[in-house]
This record gives structure tokens, C-alpha cells and sequence, in this order.
């Protein structure tokens, strides 16, 4: 390669002047990472205590009657056409034909305040087809807790033939839907006050004064236009020692 110069002294120049080495440079302190850095301590939440749910059958003392089904002397017990009410082993079954209304009291039975508590078993029963227990009941009186088979419950008053109804009929998950299914069905009567438990599930509360005791019984209605059969089985009651408590006066 050929270069050419201009003359000798811009060589001599370019000789002479020595190639200033680089500086160093200082580095930069490098940043150090802080991998948990510091945060503000969040305020726990307190949270509200809800207040126990009270006992809603208080007083409950030892059973007193214990019946498994096994002496049909102690249970209305007939047969008709229409409607029959039979014990075998160890249960009390209903049968009754479409729009026929049966029941079976228990004999020699007078009851004022307790826990009652029976199994019912639907086999043959359908929307508004219905079943449950008779409470503080006679011939013509009595109290009606009825679970139909549409999965309502309700209560009602039966006096000398004229019914009122006392708790107009609820949805319950503890209601088989039809058959066959089981049920437990219980019954707290002190004084005026009686509660509804389905499976140990309180249902409902009423307050009726007509009726101070009586009996137990049990029934079955074809509400629709086929028949109906119920058993009923497990009969234990218990004997219950509670004051309600008394209002408080205005002043």
C-alpha cells in the first residue's frame, strides 16, 4: 500500500506524538437489591362473635313412654274399603284410599308438657298427600303437624270438626319428597308454646292456648286421586321440666 505525504515534518509529527493511554474509569458502586424490603404491618381484622343459638327444646328430662309398635291394644287399630290402620312388625301403617282422611290415637294417654318424638315412613304418597303427628289430641281435638309430600309442613288446629290453620305451609329439606323416605318427627309442648323439630331441626314455633293436653296420634290424607300409605314407628317421649319465662310489664 502506497501512502503519500504532503512532506516530512507532518510525518515527523505524526511519529512524535505518542498515543495517550486510555484512562480508567472509576466504576459506579453497584446498587445493592433488598429482596424483602420492608412493609407496613397490616391491622388484623376482628372479627364478630355471633351469640350461641339458644336451646330450642330446654328442660328435656328422662323418657317416660317408650312404645316400639309391638301391642296393638294400645293404637286405634280398624279396617274398611276406605281406609285401614294395622300394626306388624313393629310399626303402625295407615292406608287410606284417594280423598280419605285416617287417624290412629294412642289409648290411655293423657299429656300436658313433653318431648315427643316418632319415625314416619312414607311408601305410597304424592304431592298434596299428607301424614305427621297429633298433638294434645281427643276424638274431635287436636293439634296437627302435617308434612306433605310436595316437601311442605304446616300446623293446624282441629276443633270439634272446624279447621284453623296455625302455620301456613313452609318449604323443608327435612320433608322426604314423596316415597319412600324417613322422617323423624318431634314435637316440644309446654303450656301454650309448641315446637316443630324434623331429623332434630327446629322448623317452626306456634303459640295456641285452646288445647292444655291430651293424647298423641298420628294420621294420613289422600289429598289427590290415588292412595296413601304411611308407617309409623319408634315412639319415645320425654318428660319436660321448664318455666317459660314471664314478659316484662311496660312501665
Amino acid at each position: 500500500m502506497t501512502i503519500f505525504l504532503s512532506s516530512c515534518s507532518t510525518l515527523d509529527a505524526m511519529l512524535a506524538t505518542p498515543i495517550a493511554p486510555s484512562q480508567t474509569e472509576t466504576p459506579l458502586p453497584t446498587a445493592t437489591i433488598n429482596w424483602f424490603p420492608a412493609s407496613a404491618t397490616p391491622t388484623l381484622q376482628v372479627l364478630s362473635t355471633q351469640p350461641p343459638t339458644p336451646e330450642m327444646r330446654p328442660g328435656i328430662g328422662d323418657e317416660i313412654i317408650s312404645d316400639d309398635f309391638s301391642d296393638p291394644s294400645l293404637w286405634n287399630i280398624s279396617a274398611s274399603n276406605q281406609a285401614s290402620a294395622d300394626i306388624k312388625n313393629n310399626r303402625l301403617t295407615l292406608s287410606v284410599q284417594s280423598q280419605v282422611f285416617m287417624l290412629s290415637l294412642r289409648q290411655d294417654l293423657i299429656l300436658d308438657n313433653y318431648y315427643a318424638e316418632i319415625t314416619a315412613r312414607p311408601s305410597l304418597c304424592r304431592n298434596e298427600d299428607n301424614y305427621g303427628l297429633l298433638v294434645r289430641a281427643s276424638t274431635i281435638n287436636y293439634y296437627r303437624f302435617a308434612l306433605a309430600c310436595n316437601g311442605t309442613v304446616r300446623a293446624e288446629r282441629i276443633s270439634g270438626g272446624t279447621r284453623l290453620v296455625l302455620q301456613q305451609p313452609l318449604a323443608s329439606g327435612d320433608v322426604p319428597p314423596g316415597a319412600p323416605g324417613e322422617v323423624r318427627i318431634g314435637v316440644w309442648a309446654v303450656g301454650k308454646e309448641m315446637r316443630l323439630f324434623l331429623n332434630g331441626r327446629f322448623q317452626f314455633s306456634l303459640i295456641d292456648p285452646s288445647f292444655k293436653n291430651g293424647t298423641l296420634g298420628v294420621f294420613v290424607r289422600a289429598a289427590g286421586n290415588t292412595a296413601a300409605v304411611v308407617s309409623f314407628s319408634d315412639l319415645s317421649i320425654q318428660s319436660v321440666d321448664y318455666i317459660p319465662p314471664t314478659a316484662t310489664p311496660l312501665p
